[in-house]
């Protein structure tokens, strides 16, 4: 092999990423010398790779400047995936803001702002730099949300105030994976705080692979269409969720490190490993 890509991961104790093992064995089949990298690791030689791409950074959240400011020092030496200015962008949810697509209605609580929520049914109240549920309630108490949304804009954090959809329990959410801007496959998964969830982090173990239906397709490639001005977009997950009339509405698109739900798919590693080396050594 003469192509090297390292596998970015973090300290991962308690063994979450899953997704390891069948994604190296698809680069290796693909060409791809893979090994595994925790981003801190003050001893890697990260211009010693091909590639360097994000995969399971899961603890950015509450390091987020150390981690751009690692993905910026990275991409000057080497190849990342995705690009510094894509992560900048996407690990702050307020990107949504920007986005000329349907999406769930969002109020923002920004910090050093009186909060004022909207009237509700019920409320999903989040930070707008989070990952999984981290820090996200749902409630139908309208006090109970204007005082976590008031925490966190008291933090120096921007507060996101949703309606909590019922259409989430019974059509649950819809994640589509894109490799080198090509669908790779499409899985329906439960939603995080829906009734009954054993725990906000636990969703992947209860995903389903499912055929998208065209509107969500269209809709998925809207999203991505405002992302085209960043070259390199190795890998992209589009959730979206159908609203009370039917229509498909964005959740968020995942550009970070997205669990990619590689073994709900036959080919989806494969599909990933291809997508790579395009990226490295197009042809």
């Amino acid at each position: 092999m003469n192509i090297s890509a390292a596998y970015v991961t973090y300290e991962d104790l308690d063994g979450l990423d899953d997704e390891k093992d069948i994604a190296l064995a698809a680069w290796a089949e693909a060409g791809i010398a893979g090994r595994i990298v925790r981003w801190d690791d003050p001893s890697a030689d990260w211009a010693a790779f091909d590639a360097v791409v994000v995969r399971s950074a899961w603890d950015y959240v509450t390091r987020r400047e150390e981690f751009l400011a690692w993905a910026r020092r990275v991409e000057a030496v080497t190849r990342l995936a995705n690009p510094a200015a894509v992560l900048e962008r996407n690990t702050d949810k307020t990107y949504l803001r920007d986005l000329p697509v349907p999406s769930i209605p969002t109020s923002w609580a920004e910090p050093g702002q009186a909060v004022d929520l909207p009237i509700l049914d019920e409320y999903v109240v989040k930070p707008a730099i989070s990952a999984g549920a981290r820090d996200t309630i749902r409630t139908t108490d309208r006090e109970k949300a204007e005082a976590h949304a008031a925490r966190l804009a008291a933090e120096g954090r921007t507060a996101m105030i949703q309606p909590y959809l019922d259409m989430v329990e019974a059509e649950g959410e819809t994640s589509l994976l894109y490799f080198g801007g090509r669908l790779s496959h499409t899985v329906r998964r439960n939603a995080m705080l829906a009734a009954g969830s054993a725990a906000p982090d636990a969703d992947n173990a209860r995903a389903e692979l499912r055929a998208p239906a065209p509107d969500q397709v269209a809709l998925a490639e809207r999203v991505l269409a405002e992302f085209s001005g960043f070259p390199g977009l190795l890998y992209a997950r589009v959730d979206m969720v159908r609203l009370p009339d039917g229509s498909p509405a964005l959740i968020e698109v995942e550009l970070t490190e997205p669990y990619l739900f590689l073994r709900y798919a036959p080919d989806a590693a494969a599909n990933l490993a291809r997508a790579l080396r395009e990226w490295i050594a197009p042809e």
